[in-house]
């Protein structure tokens, strides 16, 4: 398999409660397909635990960064149903939660987004057809087994360009957010973000300082200090003062711990919302109670062919590349004993989007971006996007479409800060690029995505020079079996 050389390094922060497969004796008699009703309860239990309360709420806001302004901004521009997309979306959060016991995530398709916020004649029929469209070639690519063959043959490097040039391609975008001020709906910067007020620079910067305090580089700090017990010297007034040490440093040890466990992600939301209602006191009576209408969207043959040709062409190789590829990587990065197939991923992915797509729910993937954010503030199981799930739902079922008239007064820039320390942690998967050959794939990826901005060409463009690397290899005498998996003549 084109992974098992170089090794990779895990993605993981000392602290963090060790998550091992669980195993589940079987006490019942399993039925004829393999499985007991007991062992299916188990799992679901064991998927959805959580291994810290703070920590699984306060990584279910790591997706938000991205997650909300693409929603609002289709809401606004294109009369996305956000109640509908809400309730589908959050089902979708709850059941990828029991399924995979990791905090998968479920995101908006970008490049079908993009599309929509650019052209004004691509409607919410043309997306649900690319929605459609994309899922139903995935779901096809899963079931057949196809996925997994490109799973395997995709090399290690590549999938690293591009999970890096997505990860800055986040962070660029977070950049932009905190600085200028935006247009969501025609996604356009309409000039510098003054220093102070609600949605100044000033509050965007101390919410970055505050969740860097928190939670450092990704990495949990010890928090406790070894404590020094005292020696049974003669001098009391020299025990005394060691006794005095102790109990300063124990002092210490759990304000550290207090504060290194703050739930910062969570916390910075909940002040966004705060301060949506400040910034406009009359969005309080734009409220209306009660969930949206879902009805079946209607599709015309104009709507298929456009949203074939400018939806779904475009979204395919970020789907595969990033929420199938780059996420089965990812997860076994994070998670080690909880890999996932890529068929597995690719089902689930053509799934969603060949149910909810009907209804007006906007097409939706899974990521390394979300998977990564969500991991980087804590969350360590499926209870994790499970209860943002839950939150989606009743949000959905409580206030529908209103809800936008609050999400337009959230402060981008605080959008900007969440989004920006998921981009940084998803471009982090390349630091265990160790030979050159490799960090020169991934920077070639990295460098025409993001120039070109399109992953399917930054892919194009890895893979030949791959190609090209190998072959290099080839001339000099290696036996060609070994190359592509870059293994040696005694792992053959």
């Amino acid at each position: 398999m084109a992974y098992q050389n170089p090794p990779s390094i895990p993605i993981s922060d000392p602290e963090a409660p060790e998550i091992t497969p669980t195993h589940t004796p079987s006490t019942t008699t399993p039925l004829a397909n393999g499985f007991s009703t007991k062992g299916v309860v188990e799992k679901i239990k064991n998927n959805l635990v959580f291994h810290s309360k703070w920590g699984e709420l306060n990584g279910a806001m790591g997706d938000l960064g991205t997650y909300v302004p693409i929603v609002l901004a289709l809401t606004l521009a294109r009369d996305l149903n956000l109640g509908t997309t809400l309730i589908f979306t959050g089902v979708y959060n709850i059941i990828t939660g029991v399924i995979y016991g990791v905090p998968m995530p479920v995101q908006p398709m970008k490049s079908i987004a993009a599309q929509a916020l650019s052209d004004t004649d691509f409607g919410v029929p043309e997306i649900m057809t690319a929605g459609i469209l994309t899922g139903g070639v995935l779901f096809v690519l899963g079931v057949t087994g196809l996925m997994q063959l490109v799973y395997m043959l995709i090399p290690l490097c590549v999938v690293r360009g591009i999970q890096l040039a997505q990860g800055l391609s986040f962070a660029l975008t977070a950049v932009k957010y905190v600085r200028k001020i935006q247009d969501l709906p025609k996604s356009k910067s309409l000039g510098e973000r003054h220093w102070f007020g609600l949605d100044g620079l000033v509050l965007a910067i101390v919410c970055l300082c505050f969740i860097v305090v928190v939670n450092g580089a990704g990495e949990k700090s010890r928090g406790c200090c070894d404590v020094v017990e005292s020696g049974g010297g003669d001098d009391d007034l020299g025990g005394q003062k060691r006794n005095n040490e102790v109990v300063a440093r124990s002092r210490t040890s759990r304000v550290r711990k207090v504060i290194f466990s703050l739930p910062s992600a969570f916390m910075v939301f909940v002040l966004g919302v705060v301060l949506a209602f400040i910034r406009r006191h009359e969005v309080v009576h734009e409220i209306k109670f009660g969930p949206s209408s879902i009805e079946v969207v209607k599709f015309s043959k104009h709507a298929w062919k456009k949203g074939f040709v400018k939806g779904a062409i475009p979204q395919l190789p970020l789907s595969i590349l990033n929420s199938v590829v780059a996420v089965c990587k990812l997860s076994s990065d994070l998670f080690p004993g909880k890999d996932f197939s890529a068929t597995s991923l690719s089902v689930t992915v053509g799934l969603m989007n060949l149910i909810g797509s009907w209804f007006g729910a906007m097409p939706s993937c899974h990521g390394a971006g979300g998977l990564a954010g969500q991991y980087k503030f804590g969350g360590r199981s499926g209870g994790c996007v499970a209860l943002l799930g839950v939150a989606k739902l009743v949000l959905g079922l409580v206030l529908g479409t209103s809800l936008a008239h609050i999400l337009k007064q959230f402060p981008v820039g605080i959008l900007g800060v969440l989004l920006l320390f998921a981009g940084i942690e998803l471009a982090m998967c390349a630091r265990d690029m160790n030979t050159k050959e490799d960090s020169f794939v991934t920077l070639v990826i990295t460098a025409v995505s993001l120039v070109g901005s399109s992953a399917a060409l930054g892919f194009l463009c890895g893979m030949v020079v791959y190609v090209l690397l190998r072959l290099r290899n080839w001339t000099r005498g290696k036996p060609l079996s070994t190359i592509w998996m870059q293994k040696s003549p005694e792992q053959v």
